[in-house]
C-alpha cells in the first residue's frame, strides 16, 4: 500500500486527537525529553537541514503564495505542515507512545468566496501514515505531503474535501539565511529564538481543484523553514509576519513580537535585492503600524489586516486580497489566527506581493 494512499486516512483519523497531550497541564514527567537549545554558530546545512529536526520541540514548513487561472483572477493559498516533539515521559516502549505529533494546513483565499476555505489535519507519527523525514524536505500526512525533489524544486500534494493542490515550486535562487547565519532571535534572552531560512520568489505552477472541478495556475510563493525549542517569552502573546515577493525580484521578511498590550517585545527585518544581496537594517528602522481592523464575525477576534510598514528606506501599505482570511485550527494546532495574501503598494502603484500572519489576537499562541 502507498503511503500517501487516501485509504489509511481513516486509520489516521483515530489517532489525530493526541494533540492536546503536547499542550497537556500538569509538572512535566520525571523522564520529560530534553531539547536541544537554539544557539549562535550551529552553521546550517543543505540538504540535510531541509528536512526535520525531531529532537527540537517545535518545527514547521511553511508555504504562502499567490496563485492565478488562466483567467487571470487572483488567489491566495497556504500549505504548512507542522512537527512537534510533546512534552512527554520518554520511557514509553509502545510503539503506539505519541513521542511526534504532526499536523497541517491548507488555505485558499478567494475574494469571490468571500472568505478562507481552509482544511487541517493532524496524527502522530509513525507506521509510514504519517512522517517527518531526516535529511531532506519529506513531510506528510496520509496524502497530504511536502517534498523536496533531487532537481531541488518542491512538490506539494493536498487531498481535502473542498480544494486539492497539486502544485510544484522551483526555486530562482539558494536559501536566505535569517537572522545570524540562521539563527533567529525572537526576543531579548538568547534562548528566544530559532534556526531559520527562507525560500522566496519560489515559481509556482500545477494545479488547483474545488467545486469538482480542476484548473491550471501558475504564481509565485514564499516558503519558511523554522525549528525551535524556546521560541517565545513569558511576556509574548503573538507575533505580526509578512513576507513579501517583491515586483523587482527582491524580498522582504519583517516581524515583530507582541506582548499582551500589543507592544514589540522584539522586532526584525530583513530584505535581500533581486540578486540576492542583504541590505542591512535595524531594528529601530523597522515598523508595523496598523492602518484598519478588521473584526472576525465567527471568534470576535480583531486584526489588523491593513498595515503601514516601515523597513529601512523601504516604506509601503499592506492591502489584504479580502479582509475574511481568519484560519480556525482549533481541532489541530489549537490556534486560531489570521494568515492572508496582501499586496505591497507605494505611491498607489504595487511593488510586490505576499502573505501577512497575524497570531495571538484571538487568544495567546501556544506552540
Amino acid at each position: 500500500m502507498s503511503r500517501r494512499n487516501s485509504a489509511v486516512w481513516p486509520a489516521l483519523l483515530a489517532v489525530a486527537w493526541l494533540a492536546p497531550l503536547a499542550a497537556a497541564p500538569g509538572d512535566p514527567p520525571a523522564d520529560a525529553p530534553s531539547y536541544p537549545p537554539v544557539a549562535p554558530g550551529r552553521p546550517l546545512s543543505f540538504p540535510r537541514d531541509h528536512g526535520a529536526h525531531p529532537s527540537y520541540r517545535t518545527e514547521w514548513w511553511y508555504v504562502t503564495g499567490w496563485l492565478h487561472s488562466p483567467g487571470g483572477e487572483p488567489l491566495g493559498f497556504q500549505v504548512t505542515f507542522f512537527r512537534s516533539r510533546p512534552n512527554l515521559a520518554q520511557g514509553n516502549p509502545s510503539r503506539f507512545a505519541p513521542d511526534q505529533l504532526l499536523f497541517a494546513h491548507a488555505a485558499l483565499s478567494d475574494p469571490i468566496v468571500g472568505h478562507l476555505t481552509h482544511e487541517q489535519r493532524s496524527a502522530r507519527a509513525g507506521f509510514g501514515l504519517a512522517e517527518a523525514e531526516q535529511g531532506d524536505a519529506d513531510v506528510h500526512i496520509g496524502d497530504w505531503s511536502l517534498a523536496r525533489s533531487a532537481d531541488d524544486s518542491y512538490r506539494i500534494r493536498v487531498h481535502g474535501r473542498e480544494i486539492r493542490f497539486d502544485l510544484t515550486l522551483v526555486p530562482t535562487r539558494p536559501p536566505l539565511l535569517q537572522g545570524d547565519a540562521g539563527y533567529s532571535r525572537k526576543g531579548p534572552l538568547a534562548a528566544e529564538a530559532s534556526y531559520y531560512y527562507s525560500q522566496p520568489q519560489l515559481k509556482v505552477k500545477g494545479t488547483l481543484g474545488r467545486d469538482g472541478r480542476r484548473q491550471d495556475v501558475q504564481g509565485s510563493a514564499w516558503l519558511d523553514h523554522e525549528w525551535s525549542s524556546t521560541m517565545l517569552g513569558r511576556d509574548a502573546v503573538g507575533w505580526d509576519w509578512l513576507g513579501i515577493n517583491l515586483d523587482d525580484g527582491g524580498a522582504l521578511m519583517a516581524f515583530r513580537i507582541r506582548d499582551g498590550a500589543g507592544r514589540a517585545l522584539w522586532t526584525y527585518a530583513s530584505r535581500h535585492r533581486g540578486d540576492g544581496t542583504r541590505v542591512a537594517i535595524a531594528a529601530r528602522a523597522v515598523n508595523l503600524a496598523p492602518i484598519r481592523r478588521w473584526r472576525s464575525p465567527r471568534t470576535g477576534a480583531e486584526y489588523p489586516v491593513a498595515l503601514r510598514v516601515a523597513a529601512g528606506d523601504l516604506a509601503f501599505d499592506l492591502v489584504p486580497l479580502q479582509d475574511d482570511q481568519e484560519l480556525d485550527a482549533r481541532a489541530s494546532t489549537g490556534n486560531v489566527y489570521w494568515e492572508g495574501a496582501v499586496t505591497a503598494v507605494a505611491g498607489g502603484k504595487p511593488i510586490g506581493r505576499g502573505y501577512l500572519e497575524l497570531t495571538g489576537y484571538f487568544r495567546p499562541l501556544k506552540l
